[in-house]
């Protein structure tokens, strides 16, 4: 009998753990939100992850529940637990990506370097903040924002004032506007047999506060780097008692610190140059560590791999004609599309390309440009 893996979340990191399920043997299904999503293939159920009742069903001829996803409530995980099911990452480690303050809170407490940062109730601690920080600051809802949503920089207290009517009395997150050099990603994967295995660490440039490239290994990243960077996620997984794939993004300051920016407990797009430019993608690694399975190696299988995201893609035409002209004119690129509708600012797909940095980035860009 094979080992079988639910996923709740039909978006496109559980399509793409499809592929290696398939391969290492392993029955995956999938909990999806509504037909047609993303991992189509692979759902088993289309039902609202935030009912217990709908949740406790789909688990019930599983080995272990994953996620596509963060935010399925806290009581639905409890639950899940209580029954008897296995959960990774589990209610405990996702409390802290579902909450940033949280989060923020429990770095403090292990150590990790972060900006500075404070909960704020209202417009007047706002400002003392503001006031402290040289007069602008970031602001973030502590749950629900992804993709630059709930992210604001503000040089006034009054720039938040829907967000404190919103959240009715609970704090909000201000932190420092760092001044960094350029933001980087640090992946590690953890069984919960205590096995950690990281990744090497990437650059990324976000656009519009959505990733649109990596750069795998980071350019220019000293061994000091490397080593601080692999040394701080690992001790994050072990703190936070996550287990699969953690994503750590990082501020690289200008004056040469890094500092915790944001934490993703699963397959992340800092993280799709794996699929073709490692080992064992974050993928395959993330199925493994959830099923407490020996950890792959994640060794790049070349001198650098870089990642595209497509944004937005053709507008009332079919993906299908843009794949055949960009595979034709740049056979050596990897084309991974999501099957989504493409509209404006949508992530429906990436292109990876491998070889030296310079190749590597030409050829990633061009076939993606045969997706504006």
């Amino acid at each position: 009998m094979s080992l079988r893996v639910g996923v709740i979340g039909g978006g496109q990191l559980a399509r793409m753990m499809i592929a290696p399920a398939v391969e290492l043997g392993i029955d995956i299904r999938v909990l999806a939100e509504a037909e047609g999503m993303s991992a189509s293939l692979a759902a088993t159920a289309v039902g609202d992850y935030r009912d217990a009742e709908t949740v406790l069903a789909f688990a019930r001829d599983v080995d272990v529940i994953t996620f596509d996803h963060e935010h399925v409530p806290q009581p639905v995980l409890r639950a899940l637990v209580d029954a008897g099911v296995a959960v990774h990452p589990g209610p405990d480690a996702l409390r802290f990506a579902q909450d940033k303050l949280v989060m923020r809170a429990r770095l403090a407490e292990i150590g990790a370097p972060q900006p500075d940062w404070a909960a704020v109730h209202d417009a007047a601690q706002l400002q003392a903040f503001l006031d402290d920080h040289g007069g602008r600051a970031v602001v973030k809802t502590p749950r629900g924002g992804y993709d630059g949503k709930g992210v604001r920089v503000v040089a006034s207290a009054d720039e938040a004032d829907d967000w404190f009517a919103d959240f009715a009395g609970e704090p909000i997150l201000v932190e420092e506007l760092v001044s960094f050099r350029r933001e980087l990603a640090q992946q590690v994967a953890r069984r919960p047999s205590g096995e950690m295995v990281p990744y090497p660490v990437v650059e990324t440039v976000q656009r519009d506060g959505v990733c649109s490239e990596v750069f795998a290994p980071a350019p220019r990243a000293s061994e000091r780097l490397v080593e601080v960077a692999a040394r701080l996620a690992m001790q994050i997984a072990e703190g936070l008692g996550v287990t699969g794939m953690l994503a750590v993004e990082l501020f690289e300051t200008t004056d040469e610190r890094i500092l915790v920016n944001e934490l993703a407990m699963r397959p992340h797009n800092s993280g799709h140059w794996t699929q073709d430019g490692a080992v064992t993608s974050q993928f395959e690694q993330h199925l493994r560590a959830v099923l407490d399975l020996p950890l792959g190696d994640p060794s790049p299988v070349a001198e650098a791999a870089v990642m595209v995201n497509i944004l937005g893609g053709p507008q009332g035409e079919a993906m299908t004609d843009r794949i055949a002209a960009a595979a034709a004119e740049h056979p050596s690129a990897k084309i991974h599309t999501y099957g989504k509708e493409p509209r404006p600012g949508r992530k429906v797909g990436h292109v990876n390309a491998v070889g030296d940095l310079d190749a590597a980035a030409y050829t990633a860009r061009a076939a993606a440009a045969f997706f504006d």
